[in-house]
């Protein structure tokens, strides 16, 4: 292969900014993924599917915002890391 991966990034970020620009309607593009990312939510606080439609949709919201929640303590984790490996 030729390039390096920030070749690769370059190429990826010109493909989806192109796919974008020609995307009439961003919302509807990515509605498939975001209710499949919410399912995933809606399945993990209740897998047998017993709780009420209203009640699941609160409770995988708020198992989604712990899971962002751990993503943002994770970024900054990472973040402090690396600032320590760059001040050695």
């Amino acid at each position: 292969m030729t390039g390096t991966s920030g070749d690769a990034v370059q190429r990826a970020r010109i493909g989806a900014f192109s796919k974008w620009a020609a995307t009439e309607d961003r919302t509807a593009a990515t509605s498939p993924a975001r209710a499949a990312f919410m399912r995933r939510f809606e399945l993990e606080v209740d897998p047998a599917g017993k709780l009420d439609p209203r009640e699941r949709s609160k409770r995988a919201e708020f198992a989604r915002r712990a899971y962002m929640t751990r993503l943002a303590l994770r970024s900054v984790a990472t973040r402090r890391a690396r600032r320590g490996r760059g001040a050695a």
